[in-house]
C-alpha cells in the first residue's frame, strides 16, 4: 500500500527503485554494510593503481592490465553504490528518467569493458605461459595500450545505441523498478512499447560483448592449462599456475555470477535470488578483486610492504625533523 501511494506521488518522469530489502529494521544495517564495502573497494582498487604506477617492478603488461582493471572497478562501483547509499540516508528511492538511463549506460559499458579487459588479460597470460620465447616481442607496450584502449572504447561505444533506444520507449503504469539499480531487464518489464527489435539487437550485442570475450578467455585458459600439465616438474607447474591463478579466480567469479543473473528467469519467486546474485557481481566482485590480487600475488604483496616501509620511514623522518626544529627554535 505504501509503495502504491509512493508511486502515485512520484512524477511521471521518475522511476522508483524498490531496492534490496523491504524490511525497515535492516535499512541501517544495510547502509553500514554497503558503506564499508564501498570504502574498502575504493581504497583497495586505488591502492593497486598507485602500486602499479609507483613500483618499477610492476611496470609490465600483466600489471598494466591489472591497473586498468582496478580503475574500472572503481568506476564500476561508483555507478551504483553512492546512489544506493543516498537512498538509505534520505529515504528517497526515486531516480529521474535521465539519471536512470545514465546509470544503466555507465554500468553496462563498464561491465562490457570488464569482459574485454579480462579477455586481454587472459591473452597476456596465454602468451607468457604458452609462448614464453615470443612474449616480449608479441606483448609490447604498444600492443598492451591498444588492447586496453580498445576494451574501454568498445564498451562505451556499443552501449550508446542500446541506451538511446531504451530511452525512447514508452513506460506505462507504475514506474517501480524491482531492483536496486537501473538494469536492462527490469526496465523492459515496465514498457508498453514493442521491444522485439530492441531485444534482437541486444541479443546480438550480448554475443559480441559477453559470449565472444568469454569464449576467447575460456579458449586461452584451456591452452594455458594444457601447457601447464605438460611441464615435467611439479615446481614448474606450480610456478606457472601461480602467475594466472588470481586472474582465473576473478574470471570464474565474474562470469559465474553474470551468467546466473541474466540466465535466471525473472519469475516472482526467483526475483529476490536474482537480486542477490546481482548484488554479488555488481558490488562484491569489485571488493573481492583487489583482495584476490593482493593476497595471492607475491609481487603485489612485496610492493605493499615496500610502500608501507617507505611511508613509515617518511613519517619517522618527518617527526624527527619536527622535533629537531622545536629544539632549535623553542
Amino acid at each position: 500500500m505504501a509503495e502504491r501511494e509512493r508511486d502515485n506521488t512520484t512524477p511521471s518522469t521518475d522511476f522508483v527503485l524498490l531496492g534490496i530489502s523491504d524490511v525497515p529494521t535492516l535499512q541501517n544495517l544495510l547502509f553500514l554494510l554497503l558503506l564499508m564495502i564501498y570504502l574498502v573497494t575504493m581504497v583497495g582498487n586505488i591502492l593497486i593503481v598507485v602500486l602499479v604506477v609507483a613500483d618499477q617492478r610492476l611496470h609490465t603488461p600483466m600489471y598494466f592490465f591489472l591497473g586498468n582493471l582496478s580503475s574500472l572497478e572503481t568506476c564500476y562501483s561508483s555507478t551504483i553504490l553512492p546512489r544506493l547509499l543516498a537512498s538509505f540516508l534520505t529515504g528517497n528511492s526515486t531516480i529521474s528518467a535521465h539519471g536512470c538511463m545514465a546509470q544503466f549506460y555507465f554500468f553496462a559499458s563498464f561491465a562490457t569493458t570488464e569482459c574485454y579487459l579480462l579477455a586481454a588479460m587472459s591473452y597476456d597470460r596465454y602468451l607468457a605461459i604458452c609462448q614464453p620465447l615470443l612474449y616480449a616481442s608479441l606483448m609490447t607496450w604498444k600492443v598492451s595500450l591498444h588492447l586496453a584502449a580498445a576494451s574501454w572504447l568498445w564498451g562505451s561505444l556499443l552501449l550508446v545505441v542500446v541506451t538511446i533506444t531504451l530511452s525512447q520507449l514508452q513506460f506505462c503504469g507504475p514506474r517501480a523498478i524491482d531492483h536496486f539499480f537501473c538494469d536492462f531487464t527490469p526496465l523492459l518489464e515496465l514498457t508498453c512499447s514493442d521491444t522485439r527489435v530492441l531485444k534482437l539487437s541486444t541479443l546480438l550485442l550480448c554475443v559480441l560483448d559477453l559470449i565472444f570475450p568469454f569464449l576467447f578467455t575460456l579458449a586461452s585458459y584451456l591452452c594455458i592449462i594444457a601447457a601447464i600439465l605438460r611441464i615435467p616438474s611439479s615446481t614448474g607447474r606450480q610456478k606457472a599456475f601461480s602467475t594466472c591463478s588470481s586472474h582465473l579466480t576473478v574470471v570464474t567469479v565474474f562470469y559465474g555470477t553474470l551468467f546466473v543473473v541474466y540466465m535466471l528467469p525473472r519469475t516472482t519467486p526467483l526475483r529476490q535470488l536474482n537480486k542477490l546474485f546481482s548484488f554479488f557481481y555488481t558490488i562484491l566482485t569489485p571488493l573481492v578483486n583487489p583482495l584476490i590480487y593482493s593476497l595471492r600475488n607475491r609481487d603485489v604483496k612485496e610492493a605493499i610492504r615496500k610502500l608501507l616501509r617507505k611511508a613509515i620511514t617518511c613519517t619517522h623522518s618527518y617527526l624527527g625533523g619536527t622535533g629537531k626544529r622545536h629544539f632549535l627554535f623553542p
